[in-house]
C-alpha cells in the first residue's frame, strides 16, 4: 500500500468518517517493508530514508529504536504513528495490527504520541494538567468522577501523587523536575486508554539517573496496561537501556538488528564484534554503525555487513515469520462509532486552562500590566496637564499619537507566552485533541477581559494627568479606541508568531510591522504629503492610523485653543480659523491640518474590528495549513 501522509488531509478525511477501530485488544503492532523515500535536494533523484525495516512489537513489550543521528529513528516512529515522516516523503508498506492491514484512521483512534519536546503549561499543576488532558480528550459520556478516577490512577502510577499539587514550573517558579515532566508528558497521552503509545526521545536532555526513573516507570506502565510502546532514544545509559525488551538498531534508514535487547550482544559478539569489558553496551552498538565519523570509509563497509548480515540471519527470519504468522489468522478490531468531546466542551476547557495560566503566570499579563502602567505614569508625568493654549497643541496631538503608537508596540511582550500557547496546541492538534479554530478562538476570548483591564488602568492614570477633554463620554471613547488598538496589536502577535514560531523571529518581526505602522500612520508624516506607494499600500490597513484619527476627533473636535497674544488686541493663531479675530481657533482646524476629517468615527471603528477579525483569520488558516 502506498501512504502520503499530509495532516491537513488527514484531518479532514477523518471528519468524513463514521465509524473507526476501536478494539480494547491489541495483541501486536507489526510494520513490513516499510519504505520511506524523498526527493535529494541538489540532485533530484530518489532519496531512501528508510528501506525495507520490518518489525513487530507486542502487547506490554517496550521497544527501542536507536542509531546515530540521521539514521531514520524519527523518520520510523512518525511513519508508524501516521504522521508526515518528512517533507514531500513517499511511505509505502504495510502496518499491521493484530496481523490485519491498519487504516491511518485506526492508528490515529488506538495510539498515543509523545514529543521530544515537553509542551507543557508551566503555571498548571500536575492534576490540572492531567484534568485539562482528560476534559480534551474524552467524550462527554465520560463522567467527571470516570475522569477523575483515571487521572488519580496515572498519577500513583506515575509516582508524582506527592507532586499532584505542585506546578510544572516557570522561568520564574521552579517546578517539577526534568524526568518528572517527562513522566507527566506520559500520563497525560494515557488519559484516553491509548494501546500503542509512541515516544520521541523521551529520554532526552536527562542525566543517566533521570532517563532510567522514565524508562523504568515506562516499562511497569506498558505491562501493567498491556500497552506496546515504540520509543526512539539516542545513547540510553546501560541501565535504562536495559529495561527496554527489543532494540530495532537502524542506519542509514536500513536494519542492523531486530531482536530481544538481551540477545543483541551475543549476536554482535558472533558477528565478530565482541563487546569489551565496562562498556556500555548501547554506546558500543551505535559506534559499530555511526559512519558520521567514518574516515576512511572502515566504518560503512563495516555498516553494509552488518545490514547483509542481519537480512540473511534466523533473528531477520524470525521477525518475518511472526508477522506472517499473525497474519495468516488476523484478528480485526472491531468498528463502532468514536465519541469525541463536543467541540464547545474542548473551547471551554482551553478557556479555564488559559485563564488558569493568565493569572498565574506573571510573565503572560503580570509584567505587561505592570510595563503599561509604568508607561502610564511615565507618559502623564511627562505631558502633564496641558492648557488651552495654542503652545499645548502640538504636545497633545505627540501625546495622542504616543499613548496609542507605544501601547500597540509594547504588545510584543505577548510573544513568549503566545508561543508557549502554540507549542501545546500544536501538540495537541497532532494527537487529534484541538482544532486551529477553537484555539484561535479561544485565545482571542481569554485576551479580551485582560486587555480591557490594562486599557483602563492605563487610561485612568493618563487621561487626567495629560489634561485631556474633561467629558465622561470622551473618556470612554479614548478607552474604547486603545483596547481596540490593542486588540488588532495583540491579534498582529498572533498572526506574526503563527507564520515565525521562533522567538527571536517572530519579536523582530512584529516589532518591524509596529514600527512600519508607526511611519505612515499620518502623524509623522501628514497624509497630504504622503508617498503614493505608502499611502496607498500600507496606510489604509493600518489599525495604529484608524485609532490616531479615532482619538484626534475625539479630542479635538469640540474644542477651541487660544492664540498668542504678543500686544493687546494683536493675535499669532497657528491655525486659520473664523475665530481668529477673536483671538481663538477651532479643535477642527488642527484636524484640516492633518487631513482628519470628522464623522466617520462608525467607518473607523468597523474597519478596526475588520482590521482584528482579518489577522485572526488569517491566523487559523496559516495553522490549518501548516502540517
Amino acid at each position: 500500500m502506498t501512504m502520503q501522509p499530509d495532516s491537513v488531509d488527514l484531518e479532514r478525511n477523518d471528519s468524513q468518517q463514521d465509524t473507526t477501530v476501536a478494539n480494547t485488544v491489541v495483541s501486536s503492532f507489526a510494520w513490513h517493508d516499510l519504505h520511506v523515500q524523498v526527493k535529494d535536494r541538489q540532485t533530484g533523484a530518489p532519496k531512501a530514508l528508510l528501506d525495507n525495516v520490518s518489525g513487530v512489537v507486542r502487547a506490554g513489550e517496550l521497544l527501542a529504536i536507536m542509531g546515530p543521528s540521521g539514521s531514520g529513528k524519527s523518520t520510523l516512529l512518525n511513519a508508524l504513528a501516521h504522521r508526515v515522516a518528512a517533507g514531500g516523503a513517499t511511505t509505502t508498506g504495510d502496518i499491521l495490527i493484530n496481523g490485519a492491514k491498519a487504516s491511518m484512521r485506526s492508528i490515529r483512534d488506538l495510539s498515543g504520541y509523545v514529543e521530544q519536546e515537553d509542551a507543557l503549561i508551566g503555571s498548571l499543576t500536575i492534576q490540572e494538567t492531567m484534568m485539562f488532558a482528560a476534559r480534551m480528550a474524552l467524550p462527554s459520556s465520560v463522567t467527571k468522577r470516570e475522569a477523575l478516577r483515571r487521572v488519580d490512577e496515572l498519577v500513583v502510577s506515575f509516582g508524582l501523587q506527592a507532586h499532584r499539587h505542585t506546578i510544572v514550573g516557570t522561568a520564574i517558579k521552579k517546578g517539577l523536575s526534568g524526568g518528572q515532566k517527562k513522566r507527566l508528558s506520559v500520563a497525560s497521552r494515557l488519559v484516553t486508554d491509548p494501546k500503542i503509545l509512541f515516544l520521541d526521545e523521551p529520554t532526552s536532555g536527562l542525566d543517566s539517573t533521570l532517563s532510567l526513573e522514565v524508562c523504568s516507570y515506562l516499562r511497569e506502565i506498558g505491562r501493567k496496561y498491556n500497552i506496546a510502546i515504540i520509543a526512539s532514544i539516542h545513547q540510553p545509559s546501560t541501565a535504562a537501556f536495559q529495561q527496554f525488551d527489543t532494540l530495532c538498531l537502524l542506519s542509514g534508514g536500513r536494519t542492523c538488528y531486530f531482536g530481544p535487547t538481551a540477545q543483541a550482544t551475543s549476536y554482535f559478539a558472533n558477528a565478530g564484534h565482541q563487546i569489551p569489558p565496562e562498556t556500555n553496551s548501547a554506546e558500543f552498538f551505535l559506534d559499530l554503525i555511526n559512519t558520521d565519523v567514518d574516515r576512511d570509509g572502515r566504518i560503512r563497509q563495516q555498516t553494509d555487513r552488518l545490514v547483509e548480515l542481519w537480512s540473511t540471519s534466523q533473528g531477520q527470519r524470525d521477525v518475518q515469520l511472526a508477522i506472517e504468522k499473525a497474519a495468516e489468522a488476523p484478528m480485526p478490531v472491531a468498528h463502532r462509532a468514536v465519541e469525541k468531546p463536543k467541540p464547545w466542551t474542548v473551547l471551554f476547557a482551553l478557556l479555564h486552562r488559559s485563564w488558569i495560566k493568565s493569572y498565574r503566570d506573571i510573565i503572560a499579563y503580570g509584567i505587561r500590566v505592570v510595563m503599561y502602567l509604568g508607561l502610564a505614569i511615565m507618559m502623564g508625568t511627562v505631558f502633564l496637564r496641558f492648557g488651552d493654549n495654542q503652545k499645548y497643541v502640538q504636545p497633545y496631538i505627540n501625546a495622542i499619537f504616543f499613548g496609542g503608537a507605544f501601547m500597540s508596540f509594547m504588545a510584543v511582550a505577548y510573544v513568549p507566552a503566545f508561543l508557549e500557547d502554540l507549542s501545546t496546541y500544536q501538540q495537541e492538534r497532532a494527537n487529534g485533541l484541538v482544532s486551529p479554530g477553537v484555539f484561535i478562538l479561544a485565545n482571542f476570548i481569554i485576551g479580551l477581559p485582560f486587555l480591557f483591564l490594562i486599557t483602563v488602568l492605563f487610561s485612568v492614570v493618563t487621561y487626567w494627568l495629560v489634561g485631556f477633554r474633561e467629558d465622561a463620554s470622551a473618556f470612554f471613547m479614548w478607552v474604547m479606541w486603545l483596547f481596540l488598538d490593542l486588540l488588532a496589536a495583540e491579534s498582529l502577535v498572533v498572526l506574526v508568531s503563527s507564520i515565525f514560531n521562533i522567538f527571536v523571529v517572530a519579536l523582530a518581526v512584529t516589532a518591524f510591522c509596529n514600527g512600519l505602522w508607526m511611519c505612515v500612520g499620518g502623524f509623522l508624516v501628514p497624509m497630504d504629503i504622503l508617498n503614493p506607494f505608502w499611502k496607498y499600500v500600507f496606510h489604509y490597513i493600518n489599525y495604529q492610523a484608524y485609532v490616531f484619527q479615532g482619538m484626534m476627533v475625539n479630542e479635538l473636535q469640540k474644542r477651541t485653543y487660544t492664540c498668542d497674544e504678543p500686544a493687546p488686541g494683536e493675535y499669532q493663531c497657528s491655525y486659520p480659523s473664523d475665530l481668529n479675530a477673536e483671538g481663538r481657533f477651532r479643535g477642527t482646524n488642527v484636524l484640516q491640518g492633518f487631513a482628519i476629517n470628522t464623522g466617520l468615527q462608525g467607518t473607523w471603528v468597523g474597519i478596526m474590528i475588520g482590521i482584528i477579525a482579518g489577522y485572526r483569520i488569517l491566523a487559523y488558516i496559516v495553522l490549518r495549513l501548516r502540517k
